[in-house]
């Protein structure tokens, strides 16, 4: 199903071949449904579109075609005849649409096996199937989110790729990958977004993407949203990434209770916008509170909430934009994912667990050669990590500190911690 160059879908959308490609290889032989879920504009209906002319016997459906989602909706039987019955495989687009989703999945499952069936949502499955019950132990759900900083470079220079594995590189090579980064720290990975070259075009673009979740996603998914509070909240977040949530200060910024900020909190999280970081602790005693910290999905799409797409030599928020592309690099790994600050402010800005064993990670733009700063000093003392990682613009090095290896690598570099 892979392909290393882009080719075209249609007439004018070009496809970059999407790091999920190779998960889901893996994946298409077992009897459950398949889900592709993500935000609005990330890609879904265009990875879809091309895995629906790779797999033999396959038909396309989008329930944006309301004729198809009224017949999926009042007449399921009719439908499989019609659709599934003469097909292998039956791509289902925008599901979210379908307020029987649940249930009539779980009738096309379990009246067709050995027939494929692969959905997507803009949402989590719980709301994009509305009756996620129905399908316990018969789906698997799959994130596709904008393009990864890897899915970036493949649509800009697809040989760029495989060089930012290298250790070491040339300082043209280097320059040259910043230059990227620095793209997309400002406008971040949606497809349409990266694809367009003119910056104006860009800013609508993006400026669009907003205005359609909220026409779309909280009209469709969130029937009693405030329209205009959860706007005010969510201009709130993209001005306090990577900061530990107030949960109380934002109550009162937005003009909400606590129920409703939490109900607020949550439909973000389910339809990709923000996610939340909670702290790593083992001594509740000495370590702080669990409130969490705060990212966008999209830096484009944050950078949209605030109005701001100033390039990075004038910007007073570069540290913490640089931290949102790391928390979205690490986002997708099957690991846990937290920060740690103790009640004496020492803060180390990632702990990933994974397989038994904790791995700290900070993030310093400024960093002058191999300097290991003093809150993460303290958590190497206390927790003795094998590895420890600084992620910084451009310089690379190793310094052993008590038993743990300080890892020095480049921003860029970061899928190649583990």
């Amino acid at each position: 199903m892979t392909e290393n160059n882009p080719t075209k879908i249609g007439i004018e959308t070009a496809y970059i071949r999407r790091d999920l490609e190779l998960t889901l290889e893996k994946y298409l032989p077992l009897p459950q449904i398949l889900a592709i879920v993500g935000p609005r504009r990330s890609g879904k209906t265009t990875f879809l579109t091309y895995l629906s002319k790779k797999l033999p016997e396959s038909i396309f459906l989008s329930f944006e075609d309301e004729d198809i989602l009224n017949l999926f909706e009042n007449d399921i039987k009719s439908f499989a005849k019609l659709y599934l019955e003469p097909n292998k495989n039956i791509i289902l687009d925008e599901l979210q649409y379908a307020k029987r989703g649940g249930k009539n999945l779980k009738y096309l499952f379990d009246s067709y096996p050995g027939k494929k069936i692969i959905i997507s949502g803009s949402s989590s499955l719980d709301l994009t199937l509305r009756a996620a019950r129905y399908l316990v132990g018969r789906i698997l759900s799959f994130p596709l989110y904008p393009f990864s900083f890897e899915e970036f470079l493949r649509a800009k220079e697809p040989q760029l790729e495989e060089l930012i594995g290298q250790k070491n590189p040339s300082p043209t090579l280097t320059r040259h990958i910043r230059t990227y980064l620095n793209e997309y720290l400002i406008y971040g990975g949606y497809p349409e977004v990266v694809l367009e070259n003119n910056l104006e075009i860009k800013q609508t673009l993006l400026k669009n993407i907003y205005q359609l979740y909220f026409l779309k996603d909280v009209t469709t998914l969130a029937h009693l949203v405030d329209d205009w509070k959860l706007k005010t909240l969510v201009k709130i977040l993209a001005a306090n990434i990577g900061g530990i949530l107030n949960y109380s200060l934002l109550c009162s910024q937005a003009n909400i209770d606590f129920k409703t900020l939490k109900s607020y909190l949550n439909f973000l999280e389910k339809t990709f916008i923000i996610f939340l970081l909670f702290p790593f602790f083992t001594n509740k005693t000495k370590e702080i509170t669990k409130n969490p910290k705060i990212y966008f999905y999209d830096l484009g799409l944050r950078n949209v909430l605030i109005s701001s797409f100033e390039p990075v030599l004038l910007r007073n928020d570069l540290g913490f934009l640089r931290e949102n592309f790391l928390a979205i690099r690490l986002k997708p790994t099957e690991a846990g994912l937290h920060f740690w600050r103790t009640k004496a402010k020492a803060e180390v800005d990632f702990v990933v667990e994974k397989e038994n064993e904790v791995v700290p990670i900070e993030v310093k733009s400024q960093l002058q050669g191999a300097k290991i700063s003093r809150s993460l000093q303290s958590f190497l003392f206390r927790y003795q990590p094998k590895n420890a990682f600084v992620a910084n613009l451009e310089f690379f090095g190793q310094k052993k500190f008590v038993q743990t290896m300080v890892n020095f690598v480049p921003l860029y570099f970061s899928p190649y911690f583990f």
